[in-house]
C-alpha cells in the first residue's frame, strides 16, 4: 500500500512546461529519471528539453534553468536561424543533393518511374493525381539510394587508411545524430547526410570509422581521426553549423 501510494505521489516523467529566461518566456520539455544524478539540457529541432533526477528539487531547477538563461536564449535563437525551411514538394523546388542545389522537376503521366537526374535536375515521373506525400516519398528514396552508394564508397575508401575493417554499414533516420558505431562494428550513418558537402560527409565517415579504435572521445580518438581528415575541427565546425555536432 505504501508503495502504491509512493508511486501516486511521484511527479510525471514527461511535462510541458514554460518559464521567464533572460526576458524571454520559453516552453520546454521537462523528463524525469530515476538514473540520473544531474540536470542536463539539450537544444534540437523539438526546442529545450531538460532532463533532471526523479526527486530533484523545484529549486535546484529554476537556479539552473536561470543560471543557464542567456546560453539557453542563444543557442535556441542559433538553432532556429538555421533550420531549414520546410520542404514544400513541389515542381520547381530546390533541393540539396551532395551540397548543391538540384531543382525538382515533377512529370506526370500514367505510371509512376525511377527518379532521373539530368545536371542539376531531378525528374520526377509520377502517375496523374500524386500529391505533395507522394513526391515527398519518391525523393526520399531517391536520396536513400544514393546514399547507400555514396557510404559504401567512402567506407570502403577510409577504412584501410585507418586500417579498420566495420561488420555492416546502415543508413540511420536518427534526428540528432549524423552517424554512430557499436562495439560490435557496426557502423551507422544518416541517410540525410547526402545532401551535405562531400567534405563534411567523408569527415563523418571517418568519424564512426575512429570509432572502431578508440570507442570514445579521448585525445587519442581525435589523433585517429587527424590521420585521414587533418582539418577535422574545420569540417566539425562546418558540420555543427548544420545542426548536429559529431
Amino acid at each position: 500500500m505504501f508503495k502504491a501510494m509512493q508511486r501516486l505521489m511521484e511527479p510525471p516523467p514527461v511535462e510541458q512546461r514554460s518559464v521567464e529566461l533572460a526576458g524571454r518566456q520559453i516552453s520546454y520539455t521537462l523528463k524525469r529519471s530515476g538514473k540520473r544524478r544531474s540536470i542536463g539540457l539539450r537544444i534540437d529541432d523539438d526546442g529545450l528539453t531538460v532532463a533532471m533526477p526523479l526527486r530533484a528539487s523545484e529549486k535546484w531547477l529554476h537556479s539552473v534553468l536561470q543560471e543557464k538563461a542567456p546560453w539557453i536564449v542563444e543557442k535556441l535563437a542559433g538553432w532556429a536561424a538555421r533550420k531549414p525551411m520546410p520542404a514544400l514538394w513541389v515542381d520547381g523546388e530546390i533541393i540539396q543533393f551532395m551540397g548543391q542545389g538540384l531543382t525538382l522537376r515533377v512529370v506526370t503521366g500514367l505510371f509512376d518511374a525511377p527518379p532521373m537526374l539530368s545536371g542539376r535536375q531531378l525528374y520526377l515521373h509520377l502517375a496523374d493525381g500524386a500529391g505533395r506525400a507522394a513526391i515527398e516519398q519518391a525523393v526520399t528514396h531517391w536520396y536513400r539510394q544514393q546514399a547507400v552508394v555514396l557510404f559504401r564508397e567512402r567506407v570502403a575508401h577510409y577504412a584501410p587508411l585507418l586500417n579498420v575493417a566495420p561488420s555492416e554499414l546502415k543508413l540511420s533516420s536518427a534526428r540528432t545524430q549524423w552517424g554512430s558505431c557499436t562495439a560490435r562494428g557496426t557502423v551507422h550513418l544518416n541517410w540525410q547526410l547526402i545532401r551535405l558537402a562531400p567534405r563534411l560527409i567523408d569527415y563523418v565517415v571517418v568519424h564512426e570509422l575512429a570509432h572502431l579504435v578508440e570507442m570514445n572521445h579521448s585525445a587519442a580518438f581525435w589523433q585517429v581521426v587527424k590521420l585521414a581528415c587533418p582539418d577535422f575541427a574545420k569540417r566539425r565546425g562546418e558540420l555543427r553549423r548544420c545542426g548536429i555536432v559529431e
